[in-house]
């Protein structure tokens, strides 16, 4: 079936507890103090030899809270001691400033200048205040946790002047040894990279990008992570009756997901209007992402992905069959069973969208308990149907299926069927590359040689030697000519 065009969308676009706020960031998600009287207050005390942590007194939020202001400084005593007064004597500048003008803007760019006194804790704080918002939910996840874990306390402290490709890549090797996985140590080294790059940009090229000419470390294959691989269709078969045995909501979800390769919060997705009884298909149009508190519903991942897909009739019949039982269950709660509402929800009137993380827990359990492989994942059922669909479809009709932007990602995610291995030994047995002499049908032999005979040179020369032969003829012709004149035969 062919992809649907992009409308907007009129369903709700967010079921349960939804947080859009940042983490606190200095001046960003806080009132500007209001307590700028008199000398700015403020510490220094040692953390560890040579390391020295600065401390200012910026005042009280609205809320009451004490903020400060903190620099990591490494040296000596006096020179945290001068970082403090440079720090007091900035915020003394700021005293100047009108109650009437000060924004959360300004006070942003007083608290974070764009100079050799960056860190890099400084440069992710403007991104998070300015452009954090334009990723994805996910991604704006995963990047608070690689920043609160492993940089803000570490490399973050450092100033982007002081920072050079030797030590940027002294931390990802760093990362690498505290067990970190390549995936993650490439994540970290993107926000560091973006961060940076965002302070160049700010200070108009006055910053550095130290992250620009640093290199990852290598992963042997030992230590890579086995790759996703699309399971047989005996271990299918052996998950789709184990996922049976645990309920019948989670048995429908991993049937919907081997049948049509969508991806796992496509089709956590879906709502009870998307499913055609009469044609079929299902409609995907939608997809979930985690957040604080809860999953939002967004478009999905790209405009390839909103498509219509045909399904087969057994999983229609498990679709119908779990429809009957999420009725009764909502006639005995009291509640009609939204019609818009999700299929694969918890609640009895289906209005809550399921929460993501769930199906790929008890998936977990599932392969355990139907003897599968670990390299088996939910998203290798994608695989599954990639390389079952490769015989039957071409890659084309494959990248409007499975809802890829691209009809490369048809051959990424198709695998090699083991079993089909022996099409090409068969064939190769077959050719005459791998027959003997006796099996070869020969020319026949020319000229004075016997049956059993072979020129010097073997066959693939004899057209070779009557050309030579055919040309030193025609010349002493010619030359016979030019000595004689026509017809001369001397």
């Amino acid at each position: 079936m062919g992809s649907i065009p992009t409308e907007p969308t009129t369903k709700p676009q967010f079921r349960g507890y939804q947080s859009d706020s940042p983490l606190v960031t200095l001046g960003s998600s806080q009132q500007p103090s209001q307590q700028f009287r008199g000398e700015v207050a403020g510490n220094v005390r040692e953390k560890r030899p040579g390391v020295w942590e600065v401390r200012v007194f910026l005042g009280r939020d609205g809320d009451g809270k004490v903020r400060h202001l903190s620099r990591t400084v490494r040296g000596t005593k006096r020179e945290a001691q001068r970082e403090l007064k440079r720090l007091s004597a900035d915020i003394e500048r700021q005293r100047s400033i009108t109650e009437d003008t000060i924004d959360r803007e300004q006070v942003n760019l007083s608290f974070g200048t764009w100079d050799e006194t960056t860190t890099v804790n400084d440069a992710i704080n403007g991104w998070r205040s300015n452009g954090w918002e334009d990723l994805s939910p996910s991604t704006t996840r995963r990047y608070q946790s690689l920043w609160r874990v492993h940089i803000r306390d570490s490399i973050g402290l450092r100033r982007i002047v002081d920072l050079g490709p030797y030590e940027v890549e002294q931390f990802l090797r760093q990362l690498k040894r505290d067990g970190l996985g390549e995936a993650s140590v490439h994540q970290a080294r993107a926000v560091l990279h973006r961060a940076c790059r965002l302070a160049r940009k700010w200070s108009n090229n006055h910053l550095p990008n130290p992250i620009t000419d640093t290199e990852m470390p290598d992963w042997s294959l030992d230590e890579q992570p086995q790759a996703v691989r699309a399971p047989s269709v005996q271990e299918v078969r052996a998950l789709l009756q184990a996922a049976r045995n645990v309920d019948q909501r989670i048995g429908a979800y991993v049937r919907v997901v081997a049948a049509t390769g969508a991806r796992r919060a496509e089709v956590a997705a879906l709502r009870w209007s998307d499913v055609d009884w009469e044609g079929g298909v299902l409609t995907i149009d939608e997809s979930l992402v985690v957040v604080k508190g809860g999953v939002k519903v967004k478009r999905p991942k790209t405009r390839k992905s909103i498509r219509v897909i045909a399904v087969d009739g057994a999983t229609m019949d498990e679709l119908r069959a779990f429809r009957a039982e999420r009725a009764v269950i909502a006639d005995r709660f009291e509640v009609a069973l939204d019609p818009d509402g999700f299929v694969f929800s918890t609640e009895p009137d289906a209005a809550v969208a399921p929460y993501l993380d769930n199906f790929t827990r008890v998936f977990s359990d599932v392969r355990v308990a139907a003897g599968v492989a670990d390299d088996v994942h939910l998203h290798s059922l994608r695989h599954f149907q990639s390389t079952e669909l490769d015989p039957v479809i071409s890659e084309a009709q494959k990248q409007t299926r499975l809802g890829w932007s691209t009809v490369q990602m048809a051959r990424h995610y198709t695998d090699g069927v083991p079993a089909k291995d022996g099409a090409p030994r068969s064939h190769w047995r077959r050719s005459s590359v791998t027959r003997g002499p006796q099996d070869h049908c020969d020319p026949p032999v020319i000229g004075s040689h016997s049956q059993n005979s072979r020129p010097r040179g073997g066959w693939l020369t004899l057209p070779i030697r009557r050309r030579w032969g055919a040309a030193r003829r025609r010349s002493r012709a010619r030359w016979r000519v030019l000595r004689c004149g026509v017809g001369c035969r001397s």
